[in-house]
């Protein structure tokens, strides 16, 4: 049965209050990803949320004879709650109240398939959840008796919070294992050109990604379609590339996704070149831009190279728009992944960016050497070689990131 829910937010000086209704458009959204069907929504001048209800008393009253009357099943406000506010709207309305973390990290919950991803959706839910158990009293497992399993005079809320940090610990062990064996992988596919795909939630990521590779990754009109990295092979004009699509983003992600995907976002972090996806349609195109950018900082991948798509430009009437962006972009490339319409840009701008740093090297090593050898082809592009008695000459493409390992292995000709 689809649950109903009224949205909540406010506007002031800093969010005007056409940018909060923009808000509440993206709260509806994650609203329908997560099941929920929005009846109403009710928005509030104010400098700043009330600290004990959020909204002012004069609100709070119009949204409980709102939810009494309709019977509504839940209020998502679109900022995060204190524990104290949340229990008074709760109080309030006799209706279960979510804030914007606790909404996206349910859909998260939901959307999760992969082991790996259930584990960083876990922790992220038990982390949100530990400050709120006095709210949220949920009994994590059966007590069992002995010694020393309970001290004298202990609560359940204190049972809980004991249990929920023995789980933390737990989950934090697995997912460093699950990051070690990540970077194993990593570690098979070092001798290729890594290609990342980053943006905005639901700006084409997925539909990109199979346009380039066919990888079969899923692609939906809804927020959040993709969790786990996907990574392939891809290959353009004789060069390999690494390509992977990992978690779109979203303004106020909540910081223990964040922290929880980190081993997921890999793949960004060590990318040699981002592909940063935009939809192009969208009226808050600039604002996803600086969103993405501010999260690359806080994941520590701001300072790699990217290539700027705007995406879905089929889908613009106003050419006015498209020169603006242009305009503001000019190193910017317009495509749309649906219908494949400047799939070429992007591939001539792909190998231009990639080739940038490559180095053309001759090198020489001992040919009985087999494992430099053997190192040499997996990080290099072999042109020509040449044996020279006991030695072996090749001429060599090098990328830049791999330069001081071949310097190492080899003897450099100038």
């Amino acid at each position: 049965m689809t649950e109903t829910a009224v949205l909540i937010g406010l506007y002031g000086p800093k969010t005007p209050k056409p940018l909060a209704e923009e808000h509440l458009d993206e709260l509806a959204l994650l609203a329908d990803t997560a099941g929920a069907r929005v009846t109403a929504r009710i928005l509030q001048a104010r400098e700043r949320p009330d600290i004990s209800t959020y909204l002012g008393k004069g609100k709070l009253e119009e949204l409980k004879k709102y939810t009494e009357a309709e019977k509504t099943d839940l209020v998502i406000v679109d900022d995060d709650l204190s524990p104290t506010q949340a229990r008074n709207i709760e109080k309030a309305t006799q209706t279960k109240v979510l804030d914007r973390s606790g909404l996206i990290l349910a859909i998260f919950a939901s959307r999760a398939k992969s082991a790996a991803a259930k584990t960083q959706v876990e922790l992220a839910q038990l982390e949100y959840l530990l400050p709120r158990l006095t709210r949220i009293w949920t009994h994590l497992s059966r007590q069992k008796g002995g010694i020393g399993t309970k001290g004298p005079g202990e609560t359940q809320i204190e049972t809980d919070r004991r249990l929920i940090g023995k789980r933390i610990a737990t989950l934090k062990e697995k997912l460093v294992k699950l990051s070690r064996q990540r970077a194993t992988q990593r570690k098979g596919r070092e001798a290729y050109p890594r290609v990342a795909l980053v943006g905005y939630t639901n700006a084409g990521k997925s539909t990109l990604m199979n346009l380039l590779v066919d990888a079969g990754v899923h692609a939906e009109n809804r927020l959040f379609a993709t969790l786990d990295a996907t990574v392939r092979r891809y290959e353009t004009a004789g060069t390999t590339f690494l390509l992977s699509d990992t978690v779109g983003f979203i303004r106020k992600l909540p910081h223990g996704l964040v922290e929880s995907f980190k081993s997921t976002l890999d793949e960004i972090r060590e990318a040699d070149l981002l592909l940063h996806v935009v939809d192009a349609g969208s009226d808050q195109a600039r604002d996803h831009i600086r969103v993405v950018r501010d999260t690359l900082k806080e994941i520590g991948a701001d300072d790699k190279p990217e290539i700027l798509i705007f995406n879905q430009v089929d889908k613009i009437d106003d050419p006015e728009r498209i020169a603006d962006l242009r305009e503001t972009h000019p190193d910017g490339i317009f495509l749309s992944a649906l219908r494949g319409i400047g799939l070429g840009t992007l591939e001539e701008a792909l190998l231009e960016r990639v080739r940038r740093t490559d180095v053309d090297l001759d090198v020489e090593l001992a040919a009985a050497d087999g494992k430099a050898l053997a190192r040499l082809h997996k990080l290099a592009e072999v042109h020509r070689t040449d044996y020279v008695e006991d030695r072996v000459r090749l001429q060599v493409t090098v990328p830049e990131k791999h330069l001081a390992e071949i310097r190492q292995l080899t003897h450099v000709h100038a």
